[in-house]
């Protein structure tokens, strides 16, 4: 695949980038090397290899799930925090309904 000056030109509308006839002619031979450099991937084989998120492995690091024994921070405080907020409905803060 190759692009040319108007596939520029749609890419950038598209991206609602406003380019001027010189950068639209700079991009052309730089989109078309990156789209070299893709199709140079898919010759490669690899069959039997695993997909991967990372290069190296990732775990989660889990802690216990308790409860602080600071009574600031110990939670319990449901109506101090909604005595706070504008409104409260059902023990929840009272948001406006959005629908678009």
């Amino acid at each position: 695949m190759s692009v040319d000056k108007e596939m520029v030109a749609k890419i950038a509308k598209l991206a609602r980038i406003d380019m001027h006839d010189a950068e639209l002619e700079a991009l052309v031979p730089e989109l078309n090397n990156i789209l070299g450099w893709v199709e140079q991937l898919g010759e490669v084989d690899v069959t039997g290899i695993e997909p991967m998120s990372a290069v190296i492995p990732n775990t989660l690091r889990l802690r216990e799930d308790e409860v602080d024994a600071d009574p600031q921070t110990a939670g319990g405080r449901r109506e101090d925090v909604l005595a706070n907020a504008p409104v409260a409905e059902h023990g929840f803060f009272g948001v406006p309904k959005v629908i678009e």
